[in-house]
Parts: structure tokens; sequence; C-alpha cells
């Protein structure tokens, strides 16, 4: 379901979340990753179906929240939550959140209000998960200035400055799903990190340009933008392989990323 050469079996899929700290802004997270909230939004049907098919195991002490504290960072020291896209294991914490900015894609918050109960639950969107006062809290993508991102990032031409100051700069990557984003983060070292959310689901598929089957493609989103985005992240990979490009669903990135805990 992952790779369309790949073989049939189950597979572990970590749920990462990025925490940036800005010099100015604090600290602000990509993503939010999973939460108990999650289990609430799926105790019925037809939202138990998205449960059922993609099964959730969630330790002690790994939500963010309980994380976040490893890190130096209490959960109220969190001042914005960028949302790559709505889908429940992107955004079931952002309800821990409840005084951050929270940036978004119109686009995927059209999603989590589109009619029809067992639809949203197909498309991975679970209403619950989104706050009711999100309107009044939301930065839409789409609406915020758009900035070159320079030959570095060629074949992607801009992103949206989200704090005025060009260091996380959010990228229209199509295809996953409706308002479907990744960020750009120009790290303390001037390095670049491509936070890519599901535009692939491993390193692996970047690497080799394996895109999942069809059958994948078409259920969540649009096959072609979908393989024409990733088949963009390969050149860049290949063009630019110092480039930091972090899937969020990524074992390597996982084992990689080092704990405050050690």
């Amino acid at each position: 379901m992952t790779r369309r050469d790949g073989r049939l079996g189950s597979a572990v899929f970590p749920a990462l979340v990025a925490l940036i700290i800005h010099p100015d802004e604090g600290a602000i997270l990509f993503d939010t990753g999973y939460d108990p909230a999650f289990f609430e939004a799926t105790r019925t049907w037809p939202e138990i179906l998205y449960r059922w098919m993609t099964p959730v195991d969630l330790p002690p002490g790994e939500t963010i929240v309980e994380q976040l504290p490893r890190f130096g960072v209490a959960p109220d020291d969190v001042r914005a939550v960028v949302i790559s896209h709505f889908h429940g294991d992107h955004v079931a914490g952002l309800g821990r959140f409840p005084g951050a900015r929270i940036f978004c894609a119109r686009a995927g918050l059209a999603q989590v209000r589109r009619p029809g109960r067992f639809t949203r639950v197909r498309n991975g969107v679970l209403a619950d998960l989104a706050p009711a006062d999100i309107d009044a809290r939301a930065l839409f993508f789409e609406d915020l200035p758009q900035l070159p991102l320079g030959p570095e990032l060629t074949p992607f031409e801009s992103g949206a400055d989200l704090l005025g100051d060009g260091s996380l700069l959010a990228v229209h990557l199509p295809g996953h799903c409706p308002g479907h984003w990744g960020l750009v983060v120009r790290e303390a070292d001037d390095r670049m990190r491509f936070l890519i959310a599901d535009a692939a689901w491993s390193s692996g598929a970047v690497r080799d340009n394996a895109p999942p089957p069809r059958l994948t493609t078409a259920l969540l989103g649009e096959t072609g933008p979908w393989r024409d985005t990733l088949t963009a992240l390969h050149r860049l990979w290949d063009r630019n392989p110092e480039l930091l490009l972090t899937p969020s669903h990524c074992g390597e990135i996982a084992v990689e990323t080092p704990r405050a805990d050690g």
C-alpha cells in the first residue's frame, strides 16, 4: 500500500513531529502526531473504520505534550503549530495547544468541513480533531507572501513566508490530499531541512522515486500530482543530497533523530 514495488506484509510507520525553536518566536511545531484524542474521535461508526485500517500504538510518554518537557519546552510555550494537512495522524494533538497560532492550508481545512462523515473518514479526516476556534486562530498558507526558494531547492520555486523573515517557508506538495504542504526550515548552521510530510512515506521512496500503488494514491488523493511531487523531490535529492529531506513516517529518520533523553 505504500510502495508499488513493495512486498505484502504489515509495516511500522512512526508518526513524527518536528519541534522548531525560532530565535524570536520560540517553540513552533510542525504537526502534532497522535494523541488520546484520536481514540476518542474514532469510537463511533464510521470513524472507527479509520482506527481499524491503520491500527495505532501509542505507548505512555509518547504524545507530543509528554515529549516536549524532555527538550525543556512546556506545552504552553508552543507559540504556533504548522499543519501539513488534516489527516488524523498529523493533527490529533492539536487540541493540546489552545493558545497557539495555527498555520494551515485553506484547502485542507475545507476537507474537514466537507459533508458526509463516511467520505471524510475515507479521506483520512476526523472533523472532531479540528479545534472549534480554528477560524479565529488560523493563518492560511495561500494568503501569505510568497518568496522564491532559490536554485538550491529547484524544481520547487516558491514558499509561503510564515514569520516574515524567510526562516520558515511552507511549500505546496500536491497529490497526497487537498491542502498538503511541506515546510522548508533554515537551521542555525544555515543548512536547510525540508519537512515533506506525506509526499513520501520513507526516505527510500524519495531516493528510488518509488510512489505508492495507484490504488493508494487514488483513494487518498490524486495519482498524477502525487507522482509529479515525488519525482520533483527525487530530482531535488539527486541534485542536492546534502539537503535534509524529512518524511513524517520514515523509520530511518526516527532512528537518526536525537532525543533529549539520549
